[in-house]
């Protein structure tokens, strides 16, 4: 069954694909444009900023002096789309064949527009509870801007009782994901001529032992960990993305440096995975330092995404079910903030139009079939009375 997309929803959409929120760029023009919006409703936003006062997170309750609610979570940042090969300008939010265009239109603008659009059917319906918006910034660089937002969340006394999460689904609701936690290791050796290679500690040799030994955590975890069926990889991973060191072939090198993350199942501990990493490179540190003390191996944290574990029988997950018109809940890949909503004690679900298959790749697109699909979700909402 197909569902009509109104026209403001679309208009929205579209008018937020077109400013450019690359994370590396500011996104107050997003947030602006936000709190404009639900400001004409007579809606009052919360904005806490990053250090530079470049970003910002938006939170709204639209319902103030209602009894606690439900969160609508969305992330207003997208990747960029360096030597990507579009056919159109990814800020052109074009509409073709039944598609909406645009970088961030599946992941994840289309999700904020149509909530926005649907803010006053909300106000009008005087729900017994309250919604809250809350639209952040850097989640694609580490779920950065929503731990701003929780902080303030509690500092202000708030404290909803659900959240959906409104990344791509297929408006499936999806009730677990893999956290991601990424590290750089950077190794300090002693240069020397390569023909004198025991006055040295080689940066890349030891640098090399460590990855090793963050690969045999990999085959570990495929040949021993207890399988988390659902999962296109239903056991944790550790991979290496990126490794750099030395200056010439003669040169024994001083420094190398590499990152790694670890995935892992919501029943594992990527804490214990990364002090395992750390307790062999000190095991290693010994031997270097007898022959250069200021030898030593440093590690830096990227990003720490908590897995995310709900439940079918959570009160949102059938909420949501029940909105989607979907009877059944998916798992999925890709890491959300969905986990940080969860650590700090509401229940959470991840479910919104699009796929994850279109989403960081060239010619991103959310169908206008799926965008109709969450405008339904949320007219729906506006008319449900108990969030039970």
């Amino acid at each position: 069954m197909q569902f009509p997309l109104s026209d403001r929803a679309l208009e929205l959409a579209r008018s937020f694909v077109r400013l450019n929120t690359v994370s590396a760029n500011s996104n107050l023009a997003l947030i602006e444009t936000i709190r404009d919006e639900l400001a004409r409703l007579g809606v009052k936003s919360r904005l806490t900023f990053n250090a530079e006062k470049t970003k910002a997170n938006l939170f709204a309750t639209l319902g103030a002096g209602k009894p606690a609610g439900l969160i609508l979570s969305g992330h207003t940042d997208t990747v960029p789309w360096d030597g990507q090969a579009w056919t159109d300008d990814p800020l052109a939010a074009t509409v073709r064949d039944g598609r909406l265009y645009g970088r961030g239109s599946a992941d994840m603008k289309s999700f904020i527009a149509i909530a926005v659009a649907n803010a006053q059917r909300f106000l009008d319906a005087d729900a017994p509870f309250a919604l809250h918006f809350a639209f952040s910034y850097d989640e694609e660089v580490g779920c950065f801007g929503v731990k701003e937002l929780i902080a303030d969340m509690r500092e202000a006394g708030i404290k909803p009782l659900a959240c959906i999460v409104g990344e791509p689904t297929n408006m499936v609701p999806a009730i677990a994901h893999k956290g991601v936690y990424r590290y750089r290791c950077c190794v300090r050796g002693k240069e020397a001529h390569s023909s004198l290679t025991p006055a040295s500690v080689n940066a890349i040799e030891m640098a090399a032992r460590v990855v090793g030994r963050v690969r045999d955590m990999a085959e570990r975890f495929e040949r021993e960990e207890p399988r988390y069926e659902g999962f296109d990889v239903p056991f944790s991973t550790a991979s290496v993305g990126q490794f750099h060191g030395g200056i010439a072939d003669n040169v024994v090198p001083r420094d190398a440096e590499f990152r790694y993350e670890f995935r892992d199942l919501p029943t594992a501990d990527a804490r214990a995975m990364q002090a395992e990493v750390v307790a062999y490179a000190r095991s290693l540190e010994p031997a270097m330092k007898r022959v250069a003390p200021e030898a030593g191996i440093a590690f830096d944290t990227i990003c720490e995404i908590p897995s995310f574990l709900g439940s079918e029988a959570d009160a949102v997950t059938r909420l949501a079910q029940r909105l989607s018109g979907e009877a059944r809940t998916t798992l999925v890949a890709f890491g959300t903030e969905a986990g940080l909503f969860k650590n700090a004690g509401i229940p959470t679900v991840v479910c919104g139009p699009g796929s994850i298959v279109q989403a960081h790749q060239p010619d991103e697109y959310v169908t206008l079939e799926q965008l109709g699909r969450c405008e339904r979700f949320m007219q729906q909402l506006a008319a449900t009375r108990e969030l039970a």
